[in-house]
């Protein structure tokens, strides 16, 4: 099944008035997706969706889009279907009439996060040519990897925060759904590619456009200024405003956890009053809650990376391998190693 095939509408003439066709700059941008075996086809499909309505919208094409495979033909969905690529890594155009003006690689939550050493060449010689780069769900993993993140902020898939906060000290995670910044957008969900490209298809072609695809596609109005939060356990706006800060002091702090009366000192709150409020809006303890945060960062860990157990327990704050695998052996009902098997099965 190739899904990349569209056709523009030839009936395409009773828009509403705010959706006529908009004059458009001639020059057409040429954007091209790399598609990571098990890459998020909703989040892709969002994307490519944007850049189709955008020339059904304009008077005349303004973008072009290519699928990009690492090697073999078609990829592999997240949902099991095929997608057929136009071109190989080795023959994306990045030089004259027909080269790509973006790039952006496609992951997913089954994806592989290994640095793919012909990827990160072709990402580096795109960076080169001045294209402009971007990660989808895990995309901008491989944009670590090839070192075109540092000194930028990136977002990722909640999933995939405990890799990149280990190994990619120099890349900004933002707790955003979407970050642009310069020549690197990345963004972490399906409803984010959408955003994403249409702040693209926005910084190039203006506002009237976007308004007008927009309406096509009914967007979220609550999300057109890109601020999409991702959520994260404990993120919840009714709870007290001292709860969050201590959520995400507890989220900050794996490898040297902070004690319980550290944590009272932040908040201004005694020990009694913080176990309290504890119970009340997530029926834990707090030292049972921050137990269980750092054992599910260790999963995290063991399943989206190859560091050793010894490493990644120590980078959870347990200060013993023995006393990190009894405890997650408790929690979760299998050993780390066996958890890694899990997940590598």
């Amino acid at each position: 099944m190739n899904i990349t095939q569209y056709k523009h509408h030839s009936d395409f003439t009773s828009e509403p008035a705010s959706l006529q066709m908009l004059g458009a700059p001639s020059k057409l941008l040429r954007v091209g997706f790399i598609l990571n075996d098990h890459f998020s086809m909703q989040a892709f499909t969002a994307a490519v969706d944007a850049l189709v309505t955008a020339n059904l919208v304009s008077s005349t094409e303004l973008y072009s889009h290519q699928t990009i495979s690492h090697a073999s033909n078609p990829v592999t969905s997240d949902l099991g279907i095929e997608v057929s690529a136009n071109i190989t890594l080795d023959q994306i155009p990045l030089e004259g009439e027909d080269a790509l003006d973006i790039l952006i690689i496609c992951g997913g939550f089954r994806s592989s996060l290994d640095e793919l050493p012909p990827l990160s060449d072709t990402l580096r010689a795109a960076d080169k040519q001045g294209l402009t780069l971007g990660g989808i769900w895990n995309g901008a993993i491989h944009l670590a990897h090839a070192g075109l993140l540092n000194g930028f902020g990136c977002a990722a898939h909640p999933d995939n925060h405990a890799v990149m906060q280990e190994h990619f000290s120099q890349v900004t995670l933002s707790a955003n759904a979407l970050v642009i910044e310069d020549k690197r957008v990345s963004c972490a969900t399906p409803a984010s590619a959408l955003q994403m490209m249409l702040k693209l298809i926005e910084q190039a072609q203006g506002k009237d456009l976007v308004s007008g695809i927009r309406e096509i596609l009914s967007c979220d109005r609550v999300a057109e200024n890109g601020e999409l939060m991702l959520f994260q356990p404990g993120d919840n706006p009714a709870f007290p405003k001292a709860l969050r800060h201590l959520l995400e002091l507890m989220r900050s702090n794996f490898e040297e956890p902070l004690h319980l009366d550290e944590l009272a000192a932040f908040v201004s709150m005694s020990r009694r009053q913080i176990e309290r409020m504890f119970q009340t809006y997530l029926d834990s303890t707090p030292c049972r809650y921050y137990l269980e945060l750092r054992i599910t960062y260790a999963r995290r860990l063991l399943q989206q990376s190859n560091d050793s157990i010894i490493n990644i327990s120590v980078a959870c704050g347990f200060l013993s391998t023995s006393h990190f695998c009894h405890c997650f052996k408790k929690f979760f009902g299998v050993s780390p190693s066996e958890s890694r098997q899990q997940s590598n099965s």
